[in-house]
């Protein structure tokens, strides 16, 4: 892109004071913040011209699960299927790593916390051993897709090396960063986090597959016979990965994708519902429910909305396809943004400026025909790591850890 084609870019969306500064710059300067220019995605900001909008929620219904009687009851059948898939190379998985470990104390990616006490045991290293417990059952390695961040993908990669990726045989690893999405003021102008560097941050957990196909990994995935991939977050440290169980019970039913779901420890939970919305399924969070759906019950007195998601899910890879051309729901966010002034200063405000936009994994539920809700053991599969203390904390997850027979 030249200078002339990014202005004639900017210039109808009110955007040119992002070339204020571009005389200062040197070549290599120049190259970068026109590539930046180029890739942005300038109709999210009709999302924040009268003000950020939440996106509403249609009608609302309950979906139960497959319990985990009725799983313990097909559960040989289940994991043989399973295991045939992946024995077959159709299974893959991806973690989901774009974060930092700020609010745990590290500046650093947050799969990187030393989640040992008497040992070093780091959540990335505990998240390889899960997967390697499927791979030892199989006999087969499992593609793993590690999503990473502009931000942290140099701290990640270069940490995956130093420790051998902890045993991983690396010609299965592929890392892929995430896009991303530029911040705005409340007047709706992008921000700037330096003269040639516009303020972005990544676009949220629902880009994982988007940014996949950015970085060229499809074709590998369709040179593999990957059909499936199970995605997962970073922060739970407990949760089983390409779980044979899970990919057979999801097939047998004959769904496109599966969810496991934990049953929710009281109504007021704070945890994404799986439900169905408009017929199709769907998942509402805690602050979108009303008292009155939160606390309905069936006749036997069971909650009606009870099975929260643990962002562990499993799509076939064909529907995603189908689905990529259609635009996601954006969720627009208030943030603190640092920001250069008017004096090229950089700002960083102790109060929410402006929007971050980030579309959200899942809103791609929504967008299938069915899901499979699958219910999982919560001590034993749920452990995410969000605090230093307290609830979903370092603190319980060593607990739980412990409990499950993981030496610390």
């Amino acid at each position: 892109m030249t200078y002339q084609e990014a202005l004639e870019k900017l210039a109808p969306a009110g955007q040119e004071h992002l070339l204020k500064y571009y005389g200062e710059l040197d070549e290599e300067e120049k190259e970068s913040l026109l590539a930046q220019i180029e890739a942005l995605d300038l109709s999210l900001l009709s999302l924040v011209r009268d003000g950020a909008k939440e996106n509403e929620k249609g009608k609302l219904a309950p979906l139960g699960a497959v319990t985990l009687e009725e799983i313990a009851a097909g559960r040989d059948a289940y994991e043989e299927k399973g295991l045939q898939a992946v024995r077959a190379g159709k299974v893959g998985a991806v973690l989901l790593a774009g974060g930092q470990g700020t609010r745990l104390g590290l500046d650093k990616p947050k799969g990187m916390l030393n989640v040992g006490i008497n040992r070093e045991l780091y959540l990335f290293e505990q998240l390889i051993h899960n997967l390697m417990e499927v791979v030892e059952q199989a006999g087969e390695w499992i593609p793993l897709f590690i999503m990473t961040s502009e931000k942290n993908d140099g701290d990640t990669t270069r940490f995956f090396r130093e420790k051998q990726y902890f045993g991983y045989n690396p010609d299965y690893i592929y890392f892929f960063v995430q896009d991303m999405a530029p911040s705005v003021g409340y007047d709706g102008r992008i921000f700037m986090e330096g003269k040639a560097r516009l303020a972005v941050s990544p676009n949220g957990n629902g880009g994982w597959f988007s940014s996949m196909a950015r970085a060229g990994l499809l074709d590998r995935i369709h040179e593999m016979g990957v059909e499936w991939l199970n995605v997962f977050a970073v922060d739970n440290v407990l949760q089983k990965i390409a779980d044979p169980v899970f990919v057979g019970a999801t097939l047998s039913a004959g769904c496109v994708c599966g969810a496991k779901v934990v049953a929710k420890a009281n109504p007021e939970e704070r945890v994404g519902v799986l439900c169905l919305e408009d017929g199709r399924p769907s998942i509402v969070e805690y602050y979108e429910m009303t008292d009155e759906i939160i606390h309905s019950r069936d006749a036997e007195g069971r909650l009606l909305y009870n099975y929260g998601v643990i962002l562990n899910y499993l799509f076939e890879v064909r529907t995603l396809e189908k689905i990529m051309d259609e635009r996601m729901p954006v969720h627009v966010v208030e943030k603190k943004i640092p920001y250069l002034d008017d004096n090229g200063q950089l700002v960083k405000p102790e109060k929410p400026n402006g929007y971050k936009f980030e579309e959200l994994v899942l809103d791609m539920i929504h967008m299938m025909d069915n899901c499979l809700s699958y219910e999982v053991e919560r001590d034993k599969e749920f452990a995410p790591i969000k605090n230093r203390t307290g609830v979903d904390s370092l603190e319980s997850a060593r607990k739980l850890m412990k409990d499950n027979g993981i030496e610390l």
